[in-house]
């Protein structure tokens, strides 16, 4: 049995395991061990996870009609019951949703024989990426993103929105992500990438990243940025901001379904409430936008913060099925 075969198996395992409920502490342990272990352990389980979830395969399962009746509540029988099912699923495939259908690639292929796809969510919508290295990405709301792997280079456009990026560390193969005129380039870290029209905003969670400004597909500036810097670049300039962690947290909030803000104006808050809903908070003109707010709000209840508004700041809502009018 080859390293991925072997990998799938027992990731399988624990999938099947985790079906009948959480696991124990002493399992949980077991189970990071396992998964830190390596980045083909790492692979193996998120594609299946992101298979089962996608497809609906769990609730498909019918644990009672497989032989696998729960004999005790035991750790073990968790474990070892899902062994027969886990057998038949070692080479699962890994399933990734294109804009316009399914893409199946089998679990294990090399890199230079997966072909490109193409990701994207609509308003509100988040997704959750598997890719083949075994690096994960999620898609913010309304974003839209294509990969292409080969034997030789990992390589990301982010066309529109945003978008949250867990690369596996390959020490000879760097993973690029194109944003307009800027390159991404790391070997392995956590980052996120934003485009808003022509300003590009990357936040870097862990590790580094270069960030390359590009002109007639040659670059011109480079920056580097460690974990705790935000960076703005748009046009010729690139803003690295002081490195905060709390910073970088906060303009990470929206992958919890969270958005933060910290003395930001009404203005920019509405937007982004906005960005994630199709019920728009509406500002009347004048200097009502310019109100600064500092809290965490849920991304998907602008009709909560409207009220909260209301009772902090004395303002007037107005409500329709298409809009919140926010007013004095």
């Amino acid at each position: 049995m080859s390293r991925a075969e072997q990998a799938s198996l027992e990731a399988a395992q624990w999938l099947t395991a985790q079906c009948d409920g959480p696991l124990s502490n002493e399992e949980q342990a077991i189970f990071e061990e396992w998964l830190n272990a390596s980045d083909g352990n790492k692979a193996a389980y998120w594609r299946l996870e992101l298979g089962w979830e996608e497809a609906g395969r769990i609730n498909a399962l019918d644990l009672g009609h497989d032989g696998f009746e729960p004999q005790s509540d035991s750790p073990k029988w968790r474990w070892w019951a899902g062994i027969g099912l886990a057998a038949s699923v070692a080479l699962m495939i890994g399933i990734y949703q294109f804009a316009g259908g399914w893409a199946v690639t089998q679990v294990g292929a090399r890199p230079s024989e997966l072909a490109s796809a193409s990701y994207s969510t609509s308003v509100g919508e988040k997704h959750l990426v598997g890719l083949p290295d075994g690096s994960r990405i999620q898609l913010n709301t309304q974003s839209s993103l294509r990969t292409r792997f080969t034997s030789d280079q990992r390589e990301v456009w982010l066309d529109r929105g945003e978008a949250f990026f867990d690369v596996a560390h390959r020490e000879d193969q760097p993973f690029v992500v194109h944003a307009g005129d800027r390159e991404i380039s790391v070997l392995g870290t956590q980052f996120s990438v934003r485009r808003d029209k022509d300003k590009t905003t990357v936040a870097v969670l862990e590790g580094r990243v270069r960030l390359v400004e590009m002109k007639d597909n040659r670059p011109v500036r480079t920056s580097l940025i460690t974990a705790g810097d935000i960076a703005v670049a748009s046009d010729t300039a690139t803003f690295v901001g002081a490195k905060s962690e709390n910073g970088v947290e906060q303009a990470l909030s929206w992958r919890d379904g969270m958005l933060a803000f910290d003395q930001e104006p009404l203005s920019t808050i509405a937007a982004e409430f906005n960005r994630y809903n199709t019920r728009k908070l509406v500002l009347d003109a004048g200097v009502l936008g310019e109100i600064r707010i500092t809290g965490t709000f849920p991304s998907d209840k602008p009709d909560a913060f409207a009220r909260l508004l209301r009772e902090a700041y004395g303002l007037r809502v107005d409500e329709n099925e298409q809009h919140i009018r926010i007013y004095r």
